[in-house]
């Protein structure tokens, strides 16, 4: 067939493609002889259109206004559209500006294309409402031999599937695979954007660390896929406590992090703390078995804590090393004393695994009364630690830290071989009470422990009280039913011991054979204030021991009123200071072998606030001047000073506790050099046994009048000048308002 006829032949869908394909893909007649000779156009239309039906890519041409001109069939049909009515709109409207990430820039495609520049391997997202479609798109401007643009010509392939599996393994990298939570690796990106922001900004950021208390006990018993359930259901308690604008990840194991914004009121930081520990309190049920898991939050603030995301994960990760050793199920903030309390803590642990064998432990008793008639009943064993050079040291940091170290076990036998040899050697019938820790519950050898304690000591089981938390209910086992029936055996009493802050359900009642409940102080403390709600909640529990047949004790009462209160209430037994401190074995044998049985009770009237009785310096800020003075005592409402003499009542100072702690106080008594003062704004709990202020200096204002931006360092740090320095800034000092007294310190004028 000649050229001619082939040009008089009625044009198919085909040939007209073919006709604007040709001059696509000939070469210019100026170009240089190629090495194999292209194939005549029609059969390289041909081509195309089998390409083209394969659907592994397509074609597109615009004119000079960016107007398609040609697109290939499958694709309009995959778009929902027909061809012809995709013939003369923008090439613009076909693909969505979002490209994919490195694949042009920050450039739109429609930037892109009116540069009408060559393009190739752009990554795009098409613009139509359906399932997502992402093109690599490849582009060639047509130009006329005068060089004026004519359009475009273009291909593209399909790579949706490439992209979905980049997204995805994104999200892997982004997403713990487990819990659906940010990453570890995405929430330190988040923390550290947050931060380089909120810097410049000189906004706030509170970081909280999670850790899971008791959750190696349930993977170990349950196994690991009962482990990863609950960590599912963990992080989905999270996710319903934080609010909008948190940041929830997972770090790995049984930590967690949660990042707040604009926050740095330490008392709402608190709250939040407080919230996410009741929530993750809650019981869990796991394949049909109940268990109940703790948490732990260690608490840092940016700008004080942490100026960086490595300082201030630095400082909440020693804020939750301290809320573990303080006894777990707390929170605790941040300050610079950790650094050295966690180098004194592992101290701690390694001179407590020779405290046995130096006999250094020993143990105290406090006497268990009744309440009707204020006769001991028994006594409740209390392990104490004698250091030779540390002096005495809490059972509220060397146990949990015998817990973490597996010293408990040891320990734990020595005490209750060591308090029946005691009880078996006191006059008379008194009772006598050892702590059984659920690290010890578990051990299958305890029935046998306890009944070699009994034979070696020849104590009388029935004068054998094992006090067990509601912390081993962690599941509806076998064992622990076989374990109480051996112990039962055996003739000992059992009390339930903190009843009402661990384990929330009440089905164990039905089972577990115990003869005493013991009500944790908590609910005890307070329980006679007005409008408090613990007298109804103790006057539950007494109702549900009578009616199950058990005696009851309330723990920690101090005070008179609350005596009378819980006296009222029928709580069989009372244990606390108001009727006497723990004694020495030695204290006890005198007592008993005088049969001085009833112990009149002693004590304040009344409940205050709790003052924590210390000996700290602290500095006194009046007009421009700072003295050094002695904090004898303090609580949330106030403190008593001593330093200044002679100090008018109603003098309002600002006091100093360091760290950017300031509190405005009043002077409410005053008698020589001792001064009584009330808070302008409370203090708060820092979570463990200390107060602190709600809120700080912020280093940005610290920055402001000259010094670095910086966490807040330790001590005492307000803009101070000496003599010289306000001379030298044509300052005169003016007089000191008051003296100072031995027990104060040197006085400073304040810039």
């Amino acid at each position: 067939m000649s050229a001619t006829d082939d040009q008089q032949r009625p044009e198919s869908g085909a040939d007209a493609s073919a006709k604007g394909w040709r001059k696509y893909f000939n070469a210019p007649k100026e170009a240089a002889p190629v090495v194999q000779a292209l194939p005549p156009p029609k059969q390289l239309a041909k081509l195309a259109q089998i390409f083209e039906s394969s659907k592994r890519g397509w074609f597109w041409a615009t004119d000079a206004e960016l107007r398609l001109t040609y697109v290939s069939d499958h694709i309009a049909k995959r778009l929902g559209r027909e061809p012809s009515e995709m013939l003369g709109t923008s090439i613009k409207d076909l693909f969505n500006d979002e490209l994919a990430e490195g694949s042009a820039g920050n450039r739109t495609t429609g930037l892109l294309l009116n540069t009408r520049s060559k393009f190739s391997n752009m990554e795009v997202r098409a613009d139509y409402d359906g399932p997502e479609i992402w093109w690599s798109v490849s582009g060639q401007p047509d130009l006329s031999k005068e060089g004026e643009f004519l359009g475009y010509w273009g291909s593209g392939i399909d790579v949706t599937t490439d992209r979905q599996s980049r997204d995805e393994s994104s999200r892997l990298t982004h997403s713990d695979t487990l819990t659906g939570l940010a990453s570890r690796h995405k929430i330190s990106q988040r923390l550290d954007k947050a931060l380089q922001a909120y810097k410049i900004a000189k906004r706030s950021c509170a970081l909280l660390m999670i850790d899971l208390d008791r959750f190696k006990q349930i993977n170990d018993t349950l196994g690991h896929q009962a482990g990863d359930e609950l960590l599912k259901q963990a992080s989905q308690r999270l996710t319903r406590v934080a609010k909008d604008g948190w940041d929830v990840g997972r770090l790995g194991g049984d930590e967690f992090q949660v990042i707040i914004p604009d926050m740095d009121d330490r008392g709402e930081v608190a709250d939040a703390a407080k919230k996410i520990i009741a929530m993750i309190s809650q019981p869990y049920t796991i394949d049909g078995t109940r268990c109940v898991i703790g948490a732990s939050v260690g608490v840092a603030i940016a700008p004080y804590d942490g100026i960086t995301s490595e300082e201030l994960t630095r400082s909440a990760d020693l804020a939750l090393y301290a809320a573990k050793n303080d006894g777990r199920g707390r929170y605790r903030f941040y300050s610079t004393d950790l650094h050295a309390d966690a180098e004194d803590l592992r101290q701690i642990e390694d001179e407590l695994r020779d405290a046995l064998e130096r006999g250094e432990m020993w143990l105290a008793y406090q006497p268990v009364v009744s309440a009707s008639t204020n006769e001991i009943s028994g006594f409740e064993a209390l392990m104490r630690w004698e250091h030779p050079e540390r002096g005495a040291i809490s059972p509220g940091i060397f146990i949990p830290i015998a817990e973490e170290a597996n010293l408990i076990v040891p320990l734990g036998e020595w005490a209750l071989r060591k308090a029946c040899e005691d009880a078996a050697s006191w006059p008379g019938s008194a009772r006598v009470a050892v702590n059984v820790s659920p690290i010890q519950f578990e051990h299958s050898a305890l029935p046998q422990l306890v009944t070699s304690a009994l034979a070696n000591s020849g104590l009388a089981p029935d004068r054998l009280e094992l006090e067990i938390t509601e912390s081993v209910f962690l599941g509806e086992g076998s064992d622990i039913d076989q374990t109480f029936g051996a112990l039962k055996k055996l003739g000992v009493r059992l009390a339930l011991d903190d009843f009402g802050t661990g384990y929330s359900s009440l089905s164990y009642l039905k089972s577990a054979p115990f003869d005493k409940i013991k009500i944790d102080q908590s609910f005890v403390r307070d329980a006679a204030m007005p409008g408090n709600r613990n007298a109804a909640i103790i006057t539950a529990i007494v109702s549900l021991a009578e009616a199950l047949g058990m005696e009851t004790t309330a723990e920690g009462i101090e005070t008179l009123d609350t005596l009378e209160l819980i006296t009222k209430l029928r709580v069989s037994h009372i244990q606390g200071y108001v009727y006497s401190r723990p004694l020495h074995y030695e204290d006890i044998m005198e007592t008993l072998s005088e049969g001085n049985l009833v112990i009149k009770p002693t004590g304040p009237e009344m409940n205050r606030s709790d003052r924590k009785t210390l000996y700290r310096k602290v500095g006194v800020i009046h007009e421009d001047h700072r003295y050094e003075v002695t904090m004898r005592n303090v609580s949330m409402t106030g403190a008593l000073i001593e330093g200044l003499n002679d100090v008018p009542k109603g003098t309002q100072f600002v006091i100093d506790f360091g760290e950017g702690q300031l509190a405005v106080a009043t002077v409410r008594r005053s008698m020589n050099d001792k001064q009584g003062l009330q808070f302008e704004v409370p203090l708060i709990s820092d979570g463990s046994d200390g107060l602190c202020t709600r809120s700080r200096v912020s280093p940005y204002v610290l920055a402001a009048a000259g010094m670095p931006l910086a966490a807040l360092p330790s001590g005492h740090y307000p803009l101070v000048m000496n003599e010289e320095t306000a001379q030298q800034n044509g300052k005169g000092f003016s007089l000191p308002s008051f003296t100072q007294s031995e027990a104060g310190g040197t006085v400073l004028r304040v810039a």
